[in-house]
């Protein structure tokens, strides 16, 4: 059992003093489920959104209860099929000639389609006409277009409530799945949609194509678009209130009101930081303190964490009291060489508040 606190302690004033939590908590960070895609699956031409928002926070409870008691790992099993050969959805785009990976790269349609795309409302471009698409744990599915459509596009993001950019981009795809009876098959060209849990930037577009077989894919007219994205209200908190940077609480009074942090790789969810509150301190409540103290999570701080400027996962740092946009000064750290940094902080307080006492 941490050390309990009562609500009461509000009113007292916080004694600055160095913080005594971590954020990111880099054994959160390390041991989070990892995702399974971080963009779309070889040759797939449609993968829509599977992402539920009330799912995921089912999850999240689970997941915070499983570490909480009793940790167990989790194996997943894919089998194979083999369809070596297959015919390939067929692509929409045009097809530069001749067949070749150069000719692809210059052709002037696809440079110009991207360069004179509208931006959808609410939307801001953030790069345009690159040679390579997003890749990144915040990857959300993907769909094939007939036409460069940046609105239809925005359509499909706006359908999904923590989809905050897009990624538009020419595909230049093999018309069978490469094998080794057809190894280097005519291509044709798709025109892809990728959804995101977080903002399309320069710093995802990462992706310039593979090799499958000896057919190379390659991308051009890639645009990233990003729109802001605050996240819902719960039931029982007041919030969001967005912050600059990580909360950075110290002491109060001398006591830590810093329960602990829980980390979800994948799309930006301030829900399942809210899950992963209520169930922290369900689980406090069933096992207090000789006195009837516990812990209780009555407010929590959600963030984006990002990794050299790429989108992460989610943190979620837990605490007994509320605290204010004047201790949200965690705003980035190093990790060796990597570069860790503060987006999407939003603050939750339960309300009322519990008062951490059977």
């Amino acid at each position: 059992m941490r050390t309990a606190i009562l609500i009461s302690a509000l009113l007292g004033l916080a004694a600055a003093v160095p913080r005594p939590q971590d954020a990111p908590n880099w054994d959160a960070v390390d041991n989070a489920d990892p995702v399974e895609a971080t963009g779309p699956a070889e040759g797939a031409v449609n993968e829509p959104v599977t992402y539920d928002e009330e799912s995921e926070s089912e999850e999240a409870a689970q997941d915070t209860y499983e570490s909480l008691s009793n940790p167990n790992s989790k194996n997943k099993i894919k089998r194979g099929v083999n369809d070596d050969c297959a015919p390939q959805p067929d692509g929409y785009g045009p097809k530069p000639t001749p067949d070749t990976v150069p000719a692809f790269l210059a052709y002037p349609p696809f440079a110009s389609t991207a360069r004179n795309a509208p931006t959808p409302h609410g939307y801001t471009l953030n790069f345009v006409d690159l040679n390579a698409s997003s890749n990144a744990k915040t990857y959300l599915g993907l769909y094939t277009f007939d036409s460069y459509d940046t609105q239809k596009c925005a359509e499909k993001c706006d359908a999904v409530n923590v989809c905050t950019g897009f990624n538009i981009y020419f595909e230049r795809d093999p018309t069978l799945k490469p094998a080794a009876a057809c190894p280097n098959p005519e291509s044709f060209t798709n025109i892809k949609c990728t959804l995101w849990g977080a903002n399309v930037t320069t710093a995802t577009a990462v992706n310039q194509g593979q090799w499958r077989r000896n057919f190379q894919v390659v991308i051009r007219g890639s645009n990233g678009y990003s729109k802001p994205n605050p996240p819902n209200p719960f039931p029982g908190y007041t919030g969001p209130t967005f912050f600059p940077c990580a909360i950075n609480a110290p002491l109060l009074n001398g006591v830590n009101t810093y329960i602990g942090q829980k980390y979800f790789n994948g799309p930006f969810d301030a829900g399942k930081c809210a899950a992963a509150c209520n169930t922290t301190t369900a689980y406090d409540h069933r096992h207090p303190d000789g006195s009837g103290n516990y812990d209780a999570c009555n407010f929590f701080n959600a963030y984006l964490l990002t990794k050299n400027g790429i989108p992460d996962g989610t943190a979620c740092s837990l605490y007994t009291i509320p605290w204010g946009r004047q201790y949200a000064t965690n705003c980035e750290q190093y990790r060796g060489s990597d570069h860790y940094t503060i987006d999407n902080s939003y603050g939750y307080s339960l309300n009322p508040p519990d008062p951490g006492h059977v």
